[in-house]
């Protein structure tokens, strides 16, 4: 094959991340790497910034990418809501696909819900995806026509992603025939009760953000200037870079269990995939939800945050627990942490000026990533519950125990040594108490931004985008 030069975007609210490559028959090579400010009003005039800047740093008048590939967060990402039938079942398996894709999930609505209350809460978030499931393949098939009627009399213009029940999905497409809402109807997302199927949905919710980055006028023409006229959510793609890592390819074996911490400026992600889990015979699932037992699972804490959301680390942890991950216990005191944090959320592009601010956003940072690592991951029991069958010393939920590999991302780690990086990271591990968090594991910082080009790329040469991440990502 001919070599040709290509550019992997991540288009932010803030900044647009610009990944520069040379693709040819050894695979993706690096040729640059930068971040220009984003342009809302015209998402081009930010790309052209950051080529501008790939071409200084290859030293040329231009840089003129043969193709461009694009994921973008820029749009606030798809308002969700997703509904099924037993919360604890089908109604998180439709939260666990869409969050999966890389949307933002409003609300969750289920049986135990009065249908009032769900039409209500329809109207007042205005969606722009709902994702319907309920019942398994030939199992309950109320629930799916039902809530398409309530959908329908609610009124909102969205698109109605039907992943339940294949035998109730054309009652409920005829339910919401003469609505606004539109219906897309794709495979179960939970066939069977052991079972999982997250991808058609997925595919369908990535699909729609392209729709959604078409209707804002400013993004629109990213559409415009990317190769396949496919933008994903930034998220999205930070998890199929993570799924290719740790699954590999057929002419590449996967680096395994791994975790990516993702924490920015209004949200702090976890994603972990648990290959083993894939192989679980049907009698250890159990119930494949209630237990956490997907291979891919993501979280996202919306309160967590260094810059939009920065005083919710100090609403969640409290101040004094923050001074202390930044070492200021008795040097700063409670009010300035305070102020620091509402400075940060009203400048989004103020950096710490000394270095007690430094510390302190370092110590934001460990705290963000403490509680997002354990609400995430499962616990060992520490009470009976006969009802439940629970002893002392069972793991409950996801058991990251066995996870050797800890991949972080974020803007904080730009700005510090990959050394000091990865020591923020093992201190947000430090103290696992009865969490199921690694217990051995080696630290990679994604400082260049490689695993969500790694993810835009595994859709079009999956063994190079594989190499290519493998070998920018050094662990330690």
């Amino acid at each position: 094959m001919a070599q040709k030069e290509i550019a992997v975007l991540d288009v932010g609210s803030t900044y647009t991340k610009c990944v520069a490559l040379l693709d040819s028959e050894q695979g993706y090579s690096v040729l640059g790497q930068c971040n220009a400010p984003t342009t809302i009003e015209d998402i081009t005039i930010g790309v052209e910034e950051a080529f501008r800047e790939i071409a200084k740093q290859l030293g040329r008048r231009e840089f003129r990418p043969a193709e461009i590939r694009a994921c973008s967060s820029a749009a606030g990402g798809l308002r969700m809501v997703a509904m099924g039938f037993m919360s604890r079942v089908t109604a998180k398996a439709a939260k666990e696909a869409a969050m999966t894709a890389g949307a933002r999930v409003l609300e969750v609505l289920s049986d135990a819900d009065a249908p009032d209350m769900k039409v209500e809460i329809l109207r007042e978030i205005s969606p722009d995806i709902i994702l319907l499931a309920g019942g398994t393949d030939g199992g309950q098939e109320d629930s799916l026509v039902s809530d398409a009627r309530l959908i329908a009399k609610s009124g909102v213009r969205a698109a109605v992603i039907i992943a339940g029940n294949v035998r109730a999905q054309d009652g409920a497409i005829a339910a919401l025939q003469g609505s606004l809402a539109r219906a897309i109807p794709v495979a179960n997302i939970m066939p069977t009760i052991h079972e999982l199927n997250l991808r058609p949905a997925r595919e369908a919710i990535h699909r729609e953000f392209i729709k959604e980055i078409v209707r804002a006028p400013g993004l629109r023409k990213l559409l415009e200037i990317v190769s396949d006229r496919e933008v994903i959510p930034t998220p999205g793609a930070v998890l199929m870079g993570a799924e290719l890592l740790s699954l590999g390819t057929p002419r590449n074996k996967g680096l395994q269990e791994i975790v990516v911490l993702d924490i920015g400026g209004a949200t702090t992600d976890v994603h972990s995939v648990l290959p083993k889990l894939a192989g679980l015979p049907i009698e250890e699932r159990g119930l494949i939800i209630t237990d956490a037992k997907q291979v891919l699972y993501r979280t996202v804490e919306g309160n967590l945050g260094l810059r939009v959301s920065a005083r919710g680390i100090f609403d969640a942890a409290g101040p004094v627990k923050v001074l202390e991950r930044a070492g200021l216990a008795g040097k700063m005191s409670e009010s300035t942490a305070l102020e620091f944090g509402a400075k940060l959320e009203k400048e989004h592009s103020y950096t710490p000026q000394n270095p007690a601010e430094k510390a302190l956003e370092k110590g934001m940072a460990v705290t963000a990533l403490e509680i997002a690592i354990r609400r995430h991951a499962g616990h060992v029991a520490i009470e009976v519950d006969p009802v439940m069958g629970i002893i002392p010393g069972m793991p409950i939920g996801r058991d990251l125990r066995d996870v050797r590999k800890v991949i972080a991302v974020g803007g904080v780690f730009q700005h510090m040594p990959e050394e000091e990086g990865i020591d923020l990271v093992r201190r947000a591990f430090a103290n696992p108490g009865p969490s199921l968090l690694p217990e051995k594991f080696d630290v990679a910082i994604d400082r260049d931004y490689i695993l969500y080009a790694a993810g835009i790329l595994s859709k079009v040469r999956p063994d190079a985008a594989f190499q290519f991440a493998a070998g920018r990502l050094h662990f330690r």
